[in-house]
């Protein structure tokens, strides 16, 4: 099979992102990296680090790794460690949305992405609540945020939400939407036949059966069942804080939780620096790491690559299962 191209994007180029994308050009991957972002940037993390990197060419830089391509999106402003630019908003989301068109367009298989500064986006008059939703607009998709790492994978219902608005927001559609998705993806994707999929209950004790709550009465058994009855191997609604215990989640191949912190925590504990986050839906596989920019260590060279290497090799992997004549349905 032909070596997949991934697109690779930094984020916010005064966080730590260009520097992991150095650290990643050191070493040889399964894959050719395409690199869309500010050369510049990349060749100062570069010299913060005291790593070898050639000056960039118009579209070839050579690396020990191997050669990867540059696709520059230059910044408004010079790039200062650690202080994001709110002026350099723009070229930022340029960089995610010129790496996504390469995907759709057939020239990359894959893409990875840094973290990204909201914040900063915003002030530069960009409206901006994340890369996963960028990328589910550009392409016209439906998508769902799902965190894995070796120990678990664990997709949520709704994302970033104030506590508050999680309850309305969970809707029949949306539940079933989201499980829709969730399922192909652990066949397309992970080449799983039968997934089993854990499904939370919102309450505590996933409702005590209406004392306390009806969430689980209303909407998410009336799904369950209507989705069971299609072949979907659903389990739940369970507690969420026993549905963690080793000996239950050795039985799931993934774990629906119904908002944002119900879930993550668990998976981030059990082991943060292998975690990544993938958008399940896109056209194409999209992994990103699993944390900020993380100012306070921009061009300190004290910023650990784990979550990137292992957000290449993931997209490598996802990639090659989407590759025509890829097997199917394989224990994953």
């Amino acid at each position: 099979m032909q070596r997949p191209r991934l697109a690779l994007v930094p984020g916010e180029p005064a966080g730590v992102g260009p520097e992991l994308c150095v650290r990643a050009l050191q070493r040889s991957w399964d894959a050719d990296l395409v690199l869309f972002a500010d050369g510049a940037a990349l060749l100062a993390a570069a010299r913060h680090l005291g790593l070898p990197m050639q000056r960039p060419a118009p579209d070839r830089v050579s690396a020990p790794g191997g050669s990867f391509v540059l696709h520059d999106v230059p910044a408004a402003v010079a790039v200062s460690p650690g202080v994001p630019a709110p002026a350099n908003a723009a070229s930022t989301v340029a960089a995610l949305l010129a790496a996504a068109d390469a995907c759709l367009a057939g020239r990359c298989q894959g893409m990875v992405t840094g973290p990204v500064h909201k914040a900063a986006i915003n002030d530069g008059g960009i409206a901006y609540t994340g890369t996963t939703g960028l990328l589910a607009a550009h392409a016209g998709r439906d998508v769902v945020m799902m965190l894995a790492n070796p120990a678990m994978r664990v997709a949520l219902a709704t994302v970033h939400l104030p506590l508050r608005d999680v309850p309305e927001a969970l809707t029949p559609g949306l539940l079933e939407d989201t499980l829709r998705i969730l399922h192909a993806a652990l066949g397309k994707d992970f080449a799983i036949g039968d997934p089993v999929v854990a499904v939370l209950g919102l309450n505590p004790h996933a409702g005590e059966d209406g004392h306390l709550g009806r969430e689980e009465i209303d909407i998410i058994i009336p799904v369950l069942e209507r989705l069971r009855g299609e072949g979907m191997h659903l389990e739940g609604p369970l507690p969420a804080d026993t549905a963690f215990l080793p000996a239950k989640l050795a039985r799931f191949d993934a774990v629906l939780a119904m908002y944002h912190d119900q879930g993550l925590p668990v998976l981030k504990h059990a082991g943060f620096e292998q975690a990544v986050n993938i958008s399940l839906g896109l056209p194409y596989p999209r992994v990103a790491v699993d944390h900020g920019t993380a100012l306070d260590l921009a061009g300190s060279g004290r910023a650990d690559p784990s979550s990137l290497f292992a957000a290449i090799e993931t997209c490598t992997r996802l990639a090659a299962a989407r590759a025509p004549g890829a097997s199917r349905h394989e224990p994953a």
